[in-house]
């Protein structure tokens, strides 16, 4: 919770928009709250279905809050508002949200680098596991450098903002717009 708060306080403080999974409980709750009291702009994108179980109140922000008819509406406007995207610790929803990222990355659905925050090596399995596809093959090594992990906040932050998806990559799906208006945490 404390790496959240001061993701979103940092955030704040360096002009970023904050578009995230719409929800205020938990770790994405702590991080729009700590961004909104820090003064920075919060959007929200949740499918109408999650709302009750994601939202404990009116929200963060509900003036700028999205609901989606489904997961994958959600995912599409959150990669369509968003430079990067950064995610802190979770569970199978938000480590299948990191691979499909990646995985439209890898395609050219999107240039968009991925930060791992790896708040106390939680990221360190599943970045072993992507490390053990490389080595059987599965993967081009080149590719694990769409991704970013680091345990600091600030140096993975300036790590997203200069990145580019290294060169190479399948291209055949991007449209090449891409609004510049923050980071996506889901």
């Amino acid at each position: 919770m404390e790496g959240a708060q001061r993701l979103g306080e940092v955030m704040a403080k360096r002009g970023l928009v904050l578009v995230y999974g719409g929800g205020d409980v938990g770790l994405m709750g702590q991080l729009a709250r700590a961004h909104d009291a820090a003064g920075g702009k919060v959007i929200g994108v949740i499918p109408q279905a999650l709302a009750p179980r994601e939202l404990s109140g009116e929200g963060v922000q509900p003036e700028n809050t999205i609901f989606t008819e489904t997961m994958h509406e959600r995912k599409q406007i959150m990669a369509e508002l968003s430079d990067a995207f950064l995610c802190l610790p979770g569970g199978f929803g938000t480590i299948e949200e990191v691979v499909e990222a990646i995985t439209w990355t890898q395609l050219g659905i999107h240039r968009k680098a991925i930060g791992l925050l790896n708040i106390a090596n939680y990221w360190d399995p599943l970045f072993a596991m992507f490390q053990s596809a490389v080595e059987e093959g599965f993967v081009r090594h080149k590719q694990l450098d769409i991704m970013l992990l680091d345990e600091d906040i600030d140096r993975l932050l300036d790590k997203l903002l200069a990145h580019q998806p290294p060169k190479g990559l399948s291209q055949t799906w991007s449209t090449g717009a891409t609004p510049p208006l923050g980071l996506a945490q889901t």
